[in-house]
């Protein structure tokens, strides 16, 4: 005899789960309940509808009840609100938000999947003004049609700079809008650290969005946003992207047990408290397999997974949870970015007792006599002495994407960076190098356990600036004359055997070209000739002048470039 079986919302957890349970029964009688007018939609495909990348709202509703019920027999009930769960009875209350009606239903066994809603801040004026969250279908749809009212250029202030944050301003730009980003940390995207990140706070800024760091909205008055440094901007919308917080309040008020998270707490079967309830997605706290801990992903990945493994408990099949190590990616106008593991920033804010190093490289994402070949920028940690792989980050406009999630494959079998190094790629012109940066990233590092050289990352070159050290620049004459570190000295590569003289060994040296390859060159042959305080810089010109490009147009700091590089 089949069960009956409820789910609490739908999207990606719970429609997935529906879905699976179908697959490993016929007899199960399944019900899903979304409080919203569609039960399954592309909520990371919404920002995309203001730009008219996905033209129609319609197209971002996946499925809708009717092809749910004819293709996999489940009842999908929009704008029905779960008010209350009783445990005891195993029994639900829901409303009928169109018609007031309410009624229960019982279950056997009970899905929650309520996501998380948008964290809402007490802003001043705020209630008066334009406000917009993005949550569904009909958030972006309101959205859309503010900014097309009319056919006037909007000002919009976004509040926020995590992906929907970031993906919103892209897309509003697109369609047109005059756009601020107001984030009150020092960058956007925490998934990527400092150093790297400031490639993308360029690419905001060049593409005609202010960007205000460490800023907050104070007060909201006649369409202007007046920020805590006492700055105006002209504000005829404000969308609210300051991130989500999980929808726990149906779990509580039930009495299920709540995490150190603040979300849900399940166990890698995804059962609550209740041996008869689950929960999935946005709302629940999952295991990190690298810090050992409890955190919050909310990623539609990790909710299809679990809405996966719950539904497979549910009819008894065995599976296997190793956690997770929060992959994920963005695009940001022209470049495309990824994460995957542990960045420096989460190692440092969380105090992990982990010793390790890092590659910091530039490298062309394809053969360099292609046309469309750019570079591309990577950060990889690893542990040391082990050269265990801890996280890796790849921005570039070409694939980076594909760079982390090769990465992220070795993380999740405990691969190192000699594995990197052994890595069997494809390659062809158009599409990597012969020696991929994923395979040369794994190089450097074990250079680096073997102590073969020593090298400093570009976010410590205008410390070495001031302080007036030995920066000596190994590009040729014609790359230095066109832009160089001020107080550099420059002797080319090339010429370093025969001009030995003109470099100290009594202080030390810091070399670098423009990716990081010729004066690593450099270093190896200077350290033949007896030099032991040599450093190569990481990265090299190119990542100094992105990583210096947005603080120089933003601040009022000395430059400490005579001109960027870029290319």
């Amino acid at each position: 005899m089949g069960r009956k079986i409820l789910i609490v919302g739908g999207v990606a957890g719970g429609a997935s789960a529906a879905a699976r349970l179908r697959r490993n029964s016929e007899e199960d009688e399944i019900v899903m309940f979304e409080r919203g007018p569609h039960v399954s939609f592309s909520n990371c495909a919404l920002p995309y509808h203001l730009s008219g990348i996905i033209n129609d709202s319609d197209d971002l509703v996946l499925m809708n009840p009717e092809i749910f019920l004819k293709r996999f027999n489940i009842k999908a009930r929009v704008n029905n609100e779960v008010m209350s769960i009783d445990r005891t009875n195993k029994n639900i209350t829901v409303k009928d938000v169109m018609t007031g009606d309410v009624y229960t239903e019982n279950y056997d066994k009970l899905i929650l999947s309520p996501g998380a809603k948008p964290v809402r801040e007490k802003i001043d004026g705020l209630d008066s003004a334009n406000v917009f969250f993005i949550r569904n279908v009909v958030d972006i749809d309101c959205l859309n049609k503010f900014i097309k009212k009319n056919n006037d250029t909007k000002e919009v202030v976004v509040v926020g700079g995590g992906f929907i944050g970031v993906e919103t301003a892209e897309n509003l730009r697109k369609a047109g809008c005059k756009v601020s980003i107001v984030i009150a940390s020092r960058q956007v995207l925490n998934i990527f650290d400092y150093d790297m990140v400031q490639i993308l706070h360029k690419e905001i800024y060049d593409k005609g969005i202010n960007l205000y760091i460490g800023e907050k909205i104070k007060k909201i008055e006649d369409d202007k946003a007046i920020l805590s440094s006492g700055k105006e901007i002209s504000a005829q919308a404000i969308v609210m992207a300051k991130g989500v917080i999980p929808e726990t309040t149906l779990a509580e008020e039930a009495g299920l047990e709540i995490g150190e998270t603040g979300a849900v707490k399940v166990d890698e079967k995804y059962r609550t408290s209740d041996k008869d309830i689950y929960a999935v997605g946005d709302a629940i706290e999952v295991y990190n397999a690298l810090t050992d801990s409890k955190i919050k992903l909310p990623l539609a990945g990790p909710a299809i997974k679990a809405a996966r493994i719950a539904a497979d408990d549910i009819n008894k099949k065995s599976t296997i949870n190793k956690g997770y190590i929060c992959s994920s990616a963005i695009k940001v106008f022209d470049y495309n970015g990824a994460s995957t593991g542990l960045c420096e920033a989460a190692i440092k804010s969380k105090n992990l007792k982990i010793n390790y190093d890092i590659v910091n490289l530039v490298l062309p994402d394809k053969v360099g006599i292609m046309p469309d070949s750019n570079p591309l920028f990577l950060k990889l940690l690893f542990e040391v002495p082990t050269g265990k792989i801890l996280g890796a980050q790849a921005i570039g406009k070409g694939d980076s994407i594909k760079r982390i999630d090769i990465i992220a494959t070795v993380i999740k079998f405990g691969g190192t960076v000699d594995d990197l190094k052994d890595l069997e790629l494809c390659y062809a012109p158009p599409f990597s190098t012969a020696k991929d940066v994923v395979n040369h990233a794994g190089y450097i590092a074990s250079n680096l356990l073997k102590k073969d050289f020593k090298q400093v990352n570009v976010n410590k070159i205008r410390e070495l600036v001031e302080n007036n050290e030995f920066i000596l620049d190994v590009r040729e004459k014609c790359e230095y004359d066109i832009g160089h570190i001020k107080g550099a000295i420059n002797i080319p590569l090339s010429e370093i055997r025969s001009r030995i003289e003109e470099i100290p060994k009594d202080v030390p040296v810091y070399v670098h070209c423009r990716t990081g390859q010729r004066s690593y060159y450099a270093v190896l042959l200077l350290q033949h000739f007896g030099f032991e305080n040599v450093y190569n810089i990481t990265g090299s010109f190119l990542a100094l002048s992105f990583y210096e490009y947005f603080n120089d147009k933003t601040t009022d700091r000395e430059i400490i470039l005579t001109e960027y590089n870029f290319n």
